[in-house]
């Protein structure tokens, strides 16, 4: 099988559900477009809105802590702020999130999700130029880093540990296929190509508590951090790239060695 691109991913809100992508145009030095560009930060938290830097994700409610939000399924509207959550197939929340209405009708749904203390809402966070993706803590440029899966490697753990094991528990932008297992080991440091993007392969992904929830049910059911260091001695799956050439990226793109870089 040639290695190629078998899933595209966006993320736009921090924490919520994925949604896919046929295609994506990418820039030098940038995310994915609309990536982790908003997020429900902690009330009485490090997040202060305009903040020029990025913080840990555990002042954001996400997976690592709040398991109850993957039973959500969630969409927004990148083109019109219309945000969506549904709830095995019944919607239960429209709102526009241009408006200050729309604002309201997030935070006050999300503290009940969230069973806040009376009065309580989470603070929504969007800062122009800012994402709140893992890395962001660590600088503006990591902020802008892709997140890759190989697919391969979670299927050795699934067989290896005789666990069923969703791609989706790992919240990458991108998923290769036809790649041997582990083989994103020896494209860190590297530069290789995504179809039209080329990128850099910078530093492998640590996994996190998030990885235990199943994203179809929300239920904490398998210890993957333990998983991964009992069978391998690390908590590695998958990897972050930077994009160093812009470019259009599409599901079924090859993966390809660049030459001479």
């Amino acid at each position: 099988m040639t290695a190629h691109v078998q899933g595209l991913f966006v993320f736009p809100v921090k924490g919520m559900s994925a949604q896919p992508l046929e295609r994506v145009t990418l820039t030098a030095g940038r995310g994915v477009p609309h990536d982790r560009t908003l997020a429900l930060a902690r009330p009485g938290g490090a997040y202060e809105p305009g903040m020029r830097h990025g913080i840990s994700k555990r002042e954001f409610f996400v997976l690592v802590a709040e398991e109850r939000l993957a039973a959500l399924t969630t969409h927004l509207d990148t083109a019109t702020g219309e945000f969506t959550v549904d709830v095995r197939g019944h919607r239960v929340l429209t709102a526009d999130l241009g408006t200050d209405d729309g604002l309201a009708q997030l935070r006050a749904f999300y503290a009940r999700v969230l069973d806040l203390p009376p009065g309580t809402e989470p603070v929504v966070a969007r800062d122009d130029g800012r994402r709140f993706t893992d890395t962001a803590h660590a600088s503006d440029e990591a902020m802008e880093l892709v997140s890759v899966l190989n697919l391969a490697s979670v299927r050795d753990l699934a067989r290896r540990t005789g666990s069923e094991l969703a791609p989706g528990r790992f919240r990458a932008n991108v998923h290769l296929d036809g790649l041997p297992a582990w083989a994103e080991r020896d494209l860190v440091g590297e530069e290789f190509s995504l179809g039209g993007v080329r990128v850099r392969g910078v530093h492998p992904t640590v996994r996190c508590a998030a990885t235990e929830v199943d994203p179809a049910t929300g239920r904490r059911d398998l210890p993957v951090p333990r998983l991964l260091s009992r069978t391998y001695g690390h908590d590695v799956m998958g990897f972050y790239v930077e994009v160093v050439g812009g470019g259009e990226l599409a599901v079924g793109d090859p993966v390809r060695e660049v030459v001479g870089a």
